[in-house]
């Protein structure tokens, strides 16, 4: 353990590297056999379940309910809304055929050419094109409305350029769609969810964001506006962690949705479509990791809390499997996730460290003479500093020091990001600055051709033009011309 931990890169070195190393040195994820794509291994998995969970109650404490819907997309459906086409054209994996056969020649399976399909289809890249085809069958009235649907699936974007997690071919998301008789209510929605993801990323994820407007260069295809949630990784760069979108009626008119109001109008509905997805594991991993593994915050940690046994022989471990079926059965009375680690193909020192690069919150060691003296060792992941504590009370002890961890977790990263953010006012010294990294925080005039040009010059992107921002009107660090807020720069994943 202590040679892979050795072969994990430093940030300060590689970050890039760093991360790579440490997604698959802590047996998260790996590259699979089909380029671009990934495995999700138990320990990776585990993070996502844990995400999941939290999300889907969220979901469904503000009125949403899940479904699933296909796969696969008739050619023509993606057709039908010109924005949404040209946005995700060039990502889509086509499907022509729906059978193989023998080579004559040998040569194993072929393509049937007599098997061509009358139209091709689409893997999904996202599903608004399928679900708002359904949602006309669905919607007639309005007492039909709201709906309020999720689902949980896999969707394909071909990918020239893979990294595990943040960027991968096929990757698992949730996006939800939902239709509204007013262009109110639907903002509503639009905002609300918007929320719930900052929530979360906050509350969970201990890491701190900016929300905002995409600007129109950088909204989704299809869509009126667009909210994101933007995070700061350590690197210095910007990952978007959740988007929200007000589609206005653009869907609605495409599938000719419409609804009878309650004077017998007919009339379009109104949408949303709003995802998170695996994509906020990579966000995990570099907000918080460090040069020893994995940091994971403990409100979504496979396990909260490890406990390993020292012992000389079968009479002490018998003994300390005793005290520690004791403190395991208060602790998950509390709702606190505990593994017991007393396999004997391991060391202990090994053990510390293998948990030590998982991220996993707090470590308990206890050994013949904890025994006699009625006291555990604590380790925290977060500070790498431990203690010796009484066993009495223990349980109570924990479950408040994993509240301490994720609020520590939480101001490391606010802080960081505190220091990385800076306001900037000519375009000269933003050049100079966003070498240095962080969230810079400008003066644009609102025009794409600025916008582009600030791309094309530095690599920099509006990340968003915050909800809560300093409205404070100002001039272009480029043009000169009138400009009503400060917006954020970065460059980003």
């Amino acid at each position: 353990m202590a040679k892979v931990l050795k072969e994990l890169t430093p940030r300060s070195e590689d970050f890039s590297q760093w991360y790579q190393d440490l997604v698959i040195k802590a047996d998260m994820a790996e590259n699979s056999a089909v380029r671009g794509c990934m495995v999700i291994k138990p320990y990776g998995y585990a993070i996502w379940e844990k995400m999941q969970r939290q999300l889907d109650d969220m979901f469904k404490e503000t009125g949403h309910m899940n479904a699933y819907f296909p796969l696969f997309i008739p050619k023509s459906y993606l057709s039908k809304e010109a924005e949404h086409v040209e946005g995700f054209a060039k990502e889509c994996a086509v499907v022509t055929h729906y059978r193989l056969k023998n080579d004559p020649n040998g040569g194993g399976v072929i393509v049937d050419p007599a098997a061509k399909l009358e139209e091709e289809l689409v893997v999904r890249p996202t599903s608004e094109t399928i679900i708002w085809s359904t949602y006309k069958n669905w919607i007639q009235s309005y007492r039909d409305l709201p709906l309020l649907i999720n689902q949980w699936a896999n969707v394909v974007r071909w990918e020239m350029r893979t990294r595990l997690f943040l960027r991968t071919t096929e990757f698992l998301w949730q996006e939800g769609h939902t239709a509204h008789a007013t262009k109110e209510e639907a903002i509503e929605e639009t905002e609300q969810m918007i929320n719930v993801y900052s929530d979360f990323a906050e509350q969970y994820m201990a890491m701190p964001v900016i929300k905002g407007f995409k600007s129109a260069s950088e909204r989704f295809a299809g869509a009126i506006d667009t909210y994101t949630i933007e995070a700061l990784m350590q690197d210095g760069k910007a990952l978007q962690s959740g988007t929200s979108h007000f589609l206005g009626q653009n869907f609605a008119k495409a599938f000719d949705v419409q609804f009878s109001d309650q004077n017998g109008q007919r009339e379009y509905v109104w949408a949303t479509s709003w995802g998170v997805s695996t994509r906020l594991i990579g966000a995990l991993i570099m907000t918080h990791s460090d040069d020893n593994g994995l940091v994971l915050p403990p409100k979504l940690a496979p396990y909260q809390v490890v406990i390993v046994p020292i012992y000389k022989n079968k009479e002490q471990l018998d003994l300390i499997n005793e005290k520690v079926a004791d403190i395991t059965k208060k602790l998950k009375a509390l709702g606190v996730s505990v593994k017991y680690d007393k396999s004997d193909n391991k060391k202990p020192g090994w053990k510390f460290a293998e948990y030590e690069l998982k991220g996993v919150p707090v470590r308990l060691a206890i050994g013949a003479r904890d025994l006699e003296s009625n006291t555990i060792e604590v380790a925290r992941r977060d500070t790498l500093t431990k203690e010796t504590v009484s066993t009495d009370g223990i349980e109570e002890y924990i479950k408040n020091l994993l509240d301490e961890i994720q609020d520590n977790i939480y101001k490391k990263a606010f802080d960081f990001r505190a220091s990385q953010t800076r306001e900037v006012d000519s375009y000269d010294d933003f050049k100079v600055e966003i070498e240095k990294g962080g969230f810079l925080l400008c003066h644009w005039d609102g025009t794409p051709e600025t916008e582009e040009q600030i791309k094309n010059d530095t690599k920099a992107t509006i990340r968003c033009i915050p909800l809560d921002g300093d409205k404070t009107p100002g001039v272009c660090m480029v043009s000169g011309k009138p400009s009503t807020q400060r917006v954020v720069f970065a460059r980003s994943y």
